[in-house]
């Protein structure tokens, strides 16, 4: 009591709980509580220091879930013992999400497990709300989002994308906002083209669609677009703006190696139309430069935090080529006067945080992990994944048709995501599902659901087989 007592005292800036969590993180880092050690009941030692319990309890939360702490139902808070990184790993999965066994998975997109994410955003809640007052009754000013975008470029060190100016960055309500405005900073005239991969995001043609675009679909092949045709398709309907996927092309997981994207750059930059690179599947560093470091002048990237923290806050970026950042956040605040102020808080606050890319770290492995078992399940059978690939896409044997798949799969259980779903209206759909990964079920259940899809593979019905 007395240790923490004195460094409390010696401890004067930030919130209370901060201070307390400063002083007891300093005691045990310097030996004086060692490991086992008890501490005070949290309405003793908050009468101690003339604070609230529940301040107290928020000090001793931070302190457990960073693993310096440990609680034991009926006895107290101990100083936890050296861990590796792993067995924090462990603790947070057992702290933070304990998913449960179910007869019905979905697969049909990607659910990432709770690594402590939850703790940290609603931790950022309580730094928010104690923001000065100011800040929740004005609209909100460029300068205002300056910190934010900072803050995102440390989420983007891992991504080359070339010398970036956070001025030339946008927040957005999601990766598909982001796309959006990038459409409406780019497309002119009464019927502009757009073109995308002939497998590709969805998300595309419904934004091109709002903007009355057509939307032209470019061959493929194992690397990714075909440079010929997308050149020949380009100079045919004089198109304005590629949208491609390619470092995680969604729905196939191909990678799209450099010597592909200069020649496509090249292309591009020959006839005229610009490069939207939509990169919000990446859960590692990036493989290859991205088309902004190629083609730093027609090149537009988005991503989101959705894939690898939380889709939930609904946070997106789009970065604009520099002579084109002024539209951008001209598009921006025309259309919804930017982000709310509170939520552009909260991103600073979340992507500064050093515990937050460990907590990504953890989230990485623990998808690669069912990633693995998937794998494993369906063994034998033609997929298309990788390592840090939240989904797999799996191309049907002869028998199956997708959409009879995914019929079949929801009787037994189990949701997936056709191909048609990746097409234009007029495109050929390929016999392929995409199978997502959902670690937010135990991975009994998850292993069950592969397992039955399995089952589908090995015995369609009688009157599927050919």
């Amino acid at each position: 009591m007395d240790t923490i007592l004195s460094r409390y005292a010696g401890a004067t800036e930030g919130a209370k709980y901060k201070r307390l969590a400063q002083a007891i993180r300093g005691a045990i880092t310097e030996g004086d509580l060692q490991t086992g050690a008890q501490l005070p009941p949290v309405r003793e030692l908050g009468w101690a220091l003339q604070i609230t319990p529940g301040t107290v309890a928020r000090a001793y939360a931070i302190l457990t879930d960073e693993g310096a702490l440990r609680g034991e139902v009926g006895r107290g808070t101990f100083v936890a013992g050296p861990q590796s990184r792993d067995d924090q790993r462990d603790i947070r999965w057992a702290q933070h999400n304990m998913p449960e066994d179910t007869d019905f998975v979905s697969l049909f997109s990607t659910k990432l497990p709770d690594m402590g994410q939850v703790a940290l955003i609603r931790d950022a809640y309580r730094e928010m709300a104690e923001k000065p007052t100011g800040s929740l009754l004005s609209y909100p000013s460029a300068d205002a989002y300056r910190p934010a975008r900072r803050a995102v470029l440390r989420w983007l060190s891992d991504a080359a994308l070339g010398a970036v100016d956070p001025d030339e960055m946008v927040l957005s309500h999601g990766g598909q906002s982001g796309v959006s405005l990038v459409m409406q900073s780019v497309l002119r005239g009464r019927k502009p083209v757009v073109l995308v991969e002939e497998l590709s995001y969805p998300g595309f043609r419904r934004a091109a669609q709002i903007m009355r675009a057509e939307v032209v679909a470019v061959p493929m092949d194992g690397d990714g677009l075909i440079p010929e045709a997308l050149d020949e398709l380009a100079q045919r309907h004089e198109a304005q703006l590629l949208c491609t996927s390619a470092e995680v092309h969604n729905p196939t997981g191909l990678f799209t190696p450099k010597h592909r994207r200069e020649a496509i750059a090249e292309v591009a930059s020959r006839r005229g139309f610009h490069i939207l690179e939509d990169d919000c599947y990446r859960m590692g560093a990036s493989r290859a430069p991205t088309y902004r470091a190629i083609l730093p002048d027609r090149a537009w990237y988005v991503s989101s935090i959705s894939k690898a923290l939380t889709p939930a806050l609904r946070v997106g970026f789009a970065l604009a080529p520099k002579a084109h950042a002024a539209t951008l956040r001209r598009v921006a605040e025309y259309g919804f006067f930017g982000l709310a102020h509170p939520l552009a808080v909260l991103v600073e606050d979340l992507l500064t945080r050093d515990a937050t890319y460990e907590i990504m770290e953890d989230i990485r492995q623990e998808v690669n992990r069912y990633t693995r078992a998937a794998v494993n399940g369906l063994g034998g059978y033609d997929i298309t994944w990788g390592e840090d690939l939240p989904f797999i896409w799996l191309t049907l044997p002869e028998g199956w048709r997708a959409s009879a798949f995914v019929q079949a799969a929801e009787a037994v259980g189990v949701k997936v995501r056709a191909s048609e779903d990746f097409i234009p209206r007029d495109g050929l759909a390929p016999h392929a599902v995409r199978v997502g990964v959902n670690a937010q079920v135990s991975m009994r259940s998850f292993e069950t659901a592969i397992g039955k899809l399995r089952h589908l593979l090995d015995h369609p019905p009688e009157r599927m087989a050919v």
